[in-house]
């Protein structure tokens, strides 16, 4: 597969791009969290060299065209603060995954939201996704209003669809359309 070009992506005061191996304090903190190591490759209480060890498999999923690991920063200081992925398994038929996190401190200040209108932007206009989808735990209710104030409609719950922490789980499967986009405007 040919290697993707990670862009970089600024809009309403947060940044999108490569991560750097001085991200690893924010890898840290989310190996600290308890559920960020059961919803993505984030080590579960990851030191620092396990933290730059996840910084280089990001680099990887570019170069081997699986998708675009974001790091977050704010555009006021650029320190990581959490990571998004644009995941391409299904992009030959017009779908992306997306899924994202942020840091603890990072929480409950519009920053996931704000990358995620970033990214979708980017992902339906550049790379001409016809549909974006995010699976999220329905008792995840902060994940779900971020994806909801983007605009991803919710369309059903997909039962025992993934193995978190050991266990089947069910997850709401949410999409975005451009339509979707269309309407908010």
């Amino acid at each position: 597969m040919t290697p993707l070009q990670l862009p970089t992506l600024d809009g309403d005061g947060v940044r999108l791009r490569a991560f750097r191996s001085g991200d690893a304090a924010a890898v840290v903190a989310a190996g600290r969290d308890p559920l960020i190591p059961l919803i993505s490759t984030v080590p579960a209480g990851c030191d620092e060299i396990a933290a730059r060890a996840f910084i280089e498999r990001q680099w990887g999923r570019a170069e081997t065209g699986a998708g675009y690991s974001f790091a977050i920063s704010r555009l006021d200081g650029d320190e990581a603060v959490g990571q998004l992925g644009v995941w391409l398994r299904d992009v030959d038929r017009g779908r992306v995954v997306v899924g994202y996190w942020v840091t603890p401190a990072a929480r409950g200040q519009g920053v996931a939201a704000r990358a995620l209108e970033v990214a979708c932007a980017w992902a339906l206009s550049d790379l001409g996704a016809a549909r974006i989808e995010v699976h999220i735990e329905p008792g995840n209710a902060a994940s779900l209003r971020t994806a909801e104030r983007v605009g991803f409609r919710r369309e059903g719950l997909m039962r025992d669809f993934e193995e978190i922490g050991g266990e089947r789980r069910d997850l709401m499967m949410l999409s975005l359309l451009p339509s979707d986009r269309a309407d908010r405007r």
